[in-house]
């Protein structure tokens, strides 16, 4: 892949959330270390305030670089931005040593963890714009009760079509899928000797989408309902067409990930996320394509979100500070730039209309956030996922029930 692509492959990741591993986890509360003499331009708690992020390439870094620059200027208040290679061992190693950034990139099923231990700060009350942020983002970043940390932004899952392949093959606007059984014949009239019909990754971040359009998932209401009748029902599915042949996982053909399938034409639809769109702008620009909504399977629509939030550190001397830079950086009019930059949607409401009316063509994504599931996010869910996704690399050949009923005793583990 080139590096461009690598990097996208690397935004699709962080938007599942795997980023940030248990490992990281095992963390004790640890003083934050900023223990400068506070002067002109620093924090208030001492010295400068310091972010850690996980970005998916030179855009991303640039975009958030410049935005904490902009506030710096604004408020007076010196801030840094430090890009991770290894965001959990950058930030294990930052609350071991007592001195972790103030804030940092946090994905959900990071969060109890921390929550537990007392390593973060629940400040998502505090914000002046609580209110404004999209109420499904609020509950991935809510523990007891209590929401911790503001989303930075989000993405869905869609629906991502080859419009030269599609009209070749003789599809026109009204065959775009609405249902399962419309997905499965659009499949098998794009499927050709070297192009899959559909592809997706090997993954619960992209076969659960089956999942929540069947009805299911893998936490329902507090609950472990990994081997509900209706996930057997999506696995059965998706297993049939990985076997006619019609769809097939991206490794299968000889690709990292959805966007480098559908980029090199070797599948004619692909279901990803809205970071395929930079993927596709630097490395593929003449494949021409649209965007639609997941078809509805038993369960009605159905797809799945990931997001991220700003982790504030409960002992960092910096806390108001630091929520005032989360408060600038979640505004309308910051989030939108971000979003111009490097893909991911505001996680605000206030910001729908106007993001809408800058990408009409991909609607769809932001269509997804009124049914949009998102991945478990209670203690040990990544080491559950992570798990569940090897036995899916074998689905082809396994027993769906005998898969989800790995998981649900995963999930019963550590689901209380």
């Amino acid at each position: 892949m080139t590096r461009h692509t690598t990097h996208r492959r690397a935004r699709a990741w962080l938007g599942a959330g795997v980023l940030l591993t248990t490992g990281a986890l095992a963390l004790t509360a640890c003083g934050s270390g900023f223990n400068d003499t506070p002067g002109e331009g620093q924090a208030s708690g001492g010295g400068t305030l310091k972010l850690l992020i996980g970005s998916s390439g030179d855009a991303e870094t640039k975009a958030v670089t410049d935005a904490v620059a902009a506030w710096s200027e604004q408020s007076g208040v010196q801030a840094e931005v430090q890009t991770a290679n290894d965001l959990p061992q950058q930030l294990s190693q930052g609350f071991a040593a007592g001195s972790p950034p103030d804030l940092f990139y946090l994905a959900p099923e990071a969060l109890a963890g921390y929550a537990a231990n007392g390593s973060i700060a629940a400040y998502g009350d505090d914000l002046a714009n609580k209110d404004d942020f999209y109420p499904s983002l609020v509950d991935n970043f809510t523990v007891d009760g209590k929401f911790y940390c503001a989303p930075k932004d989000f993405s869905t899952l869609a629906l991502i079509i080859n419009t030269d392949l599609w009209t070749a093959a003789g599809l026109t606007e009204a065959d775009v899928p609405a249902t399962w059984d419309q997905l499965a014949s659009v499949a098998q009239k794009l499927t050709t000797d070297g192009r899959v019909g559909l592809a997706f990754g090997a993954e619960y971040q992209r076969v659960g989408a089956f999942m929540a359009e069947a009805g299911g998932g893998l936490v329902t209401d507090g609950t472990a309902t990994a081997d509900s009748s209706a996930n057997v029902e999506a696995l059965d599915f998706v297993k049939t067409h990985l076997n006619d042949g019609t769809f097939a996982y991206a490794s299968d053909v000889g690709a990292g990930w959805g966007g480098e399938a559908f980029g090199t034409q070797k599948a004619a639809m692909v279901i990803e996320g809205n970071w395929i769109t930079g993927a596709m702008s630097a490395d593929y620009p003449g494949v021409k394509y649209q965007v639609a909504e997941l078809p509805a399977g038993p369960g009605g629509k159905g797809t799945l979100q990931f997001t991220n939030c700003w982790g504030m550190a409960a002992d960092s001397d910096n806390q108001d500070q630091a929520r005032s830079l989360v408060e600038y950086l979640t505004s309308t009019d910051q989030q939108l730039a971000f979003s111009k930059a490097f893909g991911p949607m505001p996680s605000i409401q206030s910001a729908a209309d106007a993001w809408s009316a800058a990408n009409p063509d991909l609607t769809a994504f932001l269509s997804g956030a009124e049914y949009a599931q998102f991945p478990p996010n209670m203690a040990g869910a990544a080491d559950v996922i992570t798990d569940f996704n090897a036995q899916l690399e074998s689905l082809k050949t396994g027993d769906p029930q005998a898969l989800l009923k790995t998981a649900q005793s995963n999930l019963e583990a550590i689901v209380k």
